[in-house]
């Protein structure tokens, strides 16, 4: 058996970064500041990459700052450096699911899954614990 699943909230650390092609493909890559249990400590830093809709979504909607929830899975991007010849990678969660957390000032409490619709937040008073 094998699980390969990521589950974070965070701020993002800059606006993403979007790409179009040709093909009609729209990707989004941008990193993710976590806070640890701790607060002295420095946060973990993570390398997020959206496709599709989603990808739209947190073109339009995801700022530096912003607060959001994501779910995908672990990845090893590999590529030989151009100038040295040497081998790089760096870890990248593919996200499936994204999720805008911030408040309804920031995002309007809405959150966008996968199947590309639009779902309402609870309000915090309506919460019943």
């Amino acid at each position: 058996m094998s699980i390969n699943s990521v589950t974070l909230v965070g701020r993002a650390g800059r606006d993403p970064e979007v790409r179009y092609f040709e093909s009609g493909s729209v990707v989004a890559n941008l990193t993710l500041a976590v806070n640890r249990r701790n607060r002295d400590d420095e946060p973990d830093w993570f390398n997020l990459e959206i496709w599709g809709k989603q990808a739209q979504v947190a073109a339009d909607y995801v700022k530096k700052g912003s607060l959001i929830g994501v779910s995908g899975s672990f990845k090893l991007d590999t590529w030989k450096d151009r100038n040295t010849g040497e081998d790089r990678n760096k870890p990248v969660v593919r996200v499936d699911r994204l999720e805008l957390l911030g408040s309804k000032r920031d995002t309007d409490n809405n959150s966008f899954n996968n199947s590309g619709s639009f779902n309402q937040k609870a309000n915090d008073d309506e919460i019943p614990f």
